[in-house]
């Protein structure tokens, strides 16, 4: 305590507010480090020409295919999109996967659904998929779910975002509950929404999976643009596209 007084009195006398301070102390999904044996199908999608940024989390659902926010590809001259394997827990040996595959996205009469499967280069042995939902028992209002990502940690000042926060140096994990069930979103597709106290996502986590009795009911696409922990975050239905993730991958 006597340690962080001295440091709120150093960032005073440095022109940094106290408010700001106590922002920055905060994580912004107000969660924990994910249990090694967990979300061992999470992904990172990155983007390099060179040099590397990270930019989506994802899932593997099949040895050849991964599931991810449809925002998350990018295509651009000089750039290249990267699928990093077994980066939770950081104890493992990373694989990288050059995207080489056209990206595979849900399309019908809407505008947008933002949700997409890509095909790795080569086949996953070594990686276990993550379940597929059983849409027979689907979600409902007060259901706790699983988010999780390796986006930022804190906020700005008044829980502002910050738009290039640092990669967490380990994955994510944070319970929320389910605050609307199944609806249909002009701008991105069949969603579901998630919300608790002083929990959120941050930008670098779209795309990831989010989990419910250990299976992937939906994907993260996208939370409130400039505050944290005030809107609810917007998750891709996952049981909405069962038919068509199921024809695409050739899962049962």
């Amino acid at each position: 305590m006597a340690l962080l007084k001295v440091l709120l009195l150093l960032l005073v006398w440095l022109g940094v507010s106290v408010n700001s301070v106590v922002s920055l102390q905060k994580r912004i999904i107000g969660g924990h480090d994910c249990d090694d044996k967990e979300r061992l199908h999470h992904v990172r999608l990155e983007r390099s020409n060179g040099q590397r940024r990270p930019r989506c989390g994802a899932s593997l659902i099949h040895p050849e295919w991964i599931l991810t926010a449809a925002h998350c590809f990018k295509s651009e001259t000089g750039w290249y999109n990267v699928a990093m394997l077994k980066v939770h827990p950081r104890t493992a040996t990373q694989q990288e996967q050059v995207i080489v595959h056209d990206p595979v996205i849900y399309a019908d009469h809407l505008p947008r659904h933002d949700i997409m499967l890509l095909k790795l280069r080569k086949e996953v042995t070594d990686v276990p998929p993550v379940q597929l939902p059983n849409c027979d028992n689907r979600l409902k209002i007060g259901d706790t779910v699983q988010l999780a990502g390796e986006g930022g940690t804190i906020t700005g000042p008044n829980n502002e975002r910050i738009r290039r926060p640092n990669v967490s140096s380990r994955l994510q994990c944070v319970d929320m509950q389910v605050v609307a069930v199944s609806r249909i979103e002009p701008t991105s597709g069949h969603v579901f929404k998630t919300a608790a106290p002083n929990k959120d996502i941050c930008l670098g986590d779209s795309g990831s999976g989010v989990i419910f009795n250990d299976m992937i009911y939906g994907v993260i696409s996208q939370g409130g643009l400039d505050y944290a922990c005030q809107d609810p975050t917007f998750i891709m239905d996952v049981c909405e596209y069962m038919d068509w993730i199921k024809q695409t991958t050739g899962l049962k």
